[in-house]
């Protein structure tokens, strides 16, 4: 018993240890849209590099689904989990702090309930869930206009994302779904794939790419290999395993504290500072999503976000 209680602590760190990564994973995404890569360009840089990784480790075999539904699923997965979520959050980069594109994602899981509500019978929405649910989404208003009733860059960055904690709503549920039937690997590497192949377009029809000098600076390179290699490929892996070995919902718990990560990140290496009005905003997004989640009947599994 004592054995299996060490070998959950450090399961526990594991997750921990993600949530931070993803966390600063912002900085990282900052510093490239500051050396002027296009949002679209980092999505597709990243997630190439990881599912080219994860298809070498499985031998570049080409495999589908076993249903057309399930591949129009993957697909699904690819989109919401890939290109909409990350390309809204990192065009929320350029609007606005680092620090309110993380507490906004932050609702993610309180989405994924609520919306999981409607399509599982195992889902319900209690009335602790609903009031921590509207504490949380007034903290994300609260924290959108800090600086008055005016629309502005500021709000735009907040609205992307918020679109971008709904993307992974939705691709939490489909998750749910596929991970009855495929394993991790299979599904991480198909959403790499139609995440990549979604964006393409979106690409093709953003600003004139960015030029190869700007890819050869050591900062650019740097970080898009991190990006792809630990924060896509190695992280996804870390976090399902500890998942498997200590729960999606004890292991979402440490998601939390990813916006006071990023914050403090964000503070330290660019200088951010908010106000007292985006505190409190902050605090009540955090307050509203521990309520929801804490009195959540049914857990979903999350298979939680992220950078």
């Amino acid at each position: 018993m004592r054995n299996n209680s060490l070998n959950d602590f450090w399961f526990h760190v594991a997750a921990l240890a993600m949530v931070a990564v993803w966390a600063i994973s912002f900085l990282n995404t900052r510093v490239l849209l500051d050396a002027g890569l296009h949002p679209v360009e980092i999505f597709v840089a990243r997630f190439t590099i990881a599912y080219l990784v994860l298809l070498a480790l499985s031998r570049f075999r080409i495999t589908m689904a076993s249903s057309v539904r399930d591949e129009l699923l993957l697909a699904v997965c690819g989109m919401c989990g890939g290109s909409v979520y990350f390309i809204a959050e990192n065009t929320a980069l350029e609007y606005t702090l680092i620090s309110d594109v993380a507490i906004i994602v932050c609702v993610a899981p309180v989405l994924t309930a609520l919306i999981g509500a409607f399509f599982y019978r195992d889902e319900r929405v209690t009335p602790m869930m609903a009031v921590g649910s509207l504490i949380a989404f007034a903290g994300t208003a609260l924290l959108a206009l800090r600086d008055g009733w005016v629309w502005g860059d500021s709000v735009l960055g907040d609205v992307l994302a918020m679109l971008a904690a709904l993307s992974w709503a939705v691709y939490a549920l489909v998750l749910k779904r596929l991970n009855h039937s495929y394993g991790t690997l299979f599904i991480t590497r198909k959403s790499f794939f139609y995440g990549i192949i979604t964006a393409l377009p979106v690409l093709a029809l953003s600003d004139t790419p960015s030029p190869l000098a700007v890819w050869k600076q050591p900062a650019v390179w740097g970080n898009v290999l991190y990006l792809g290699l630990v924060c896509s490929m190695a992280a996804y892996s870390m976090w399902n395993i500890a998942v498997k070995r200590i729960g999606a919902v004890r292991a979402s718990n440490y998601i939390y504290l990813s916006p006071l990560i990023s914050m403090i990140a964000a503070a330290v290496w660019f200088g951010e500072r908010a106000n007292e009005i985006a505190y409190v905003g902050c605090a009540m997004i955090l307050a509203g999503v521990i309520i929801a989640e804490k009195f959540k009947r049914t857990p979903i599994n999350h298979h939680a976000r992220r950078h």
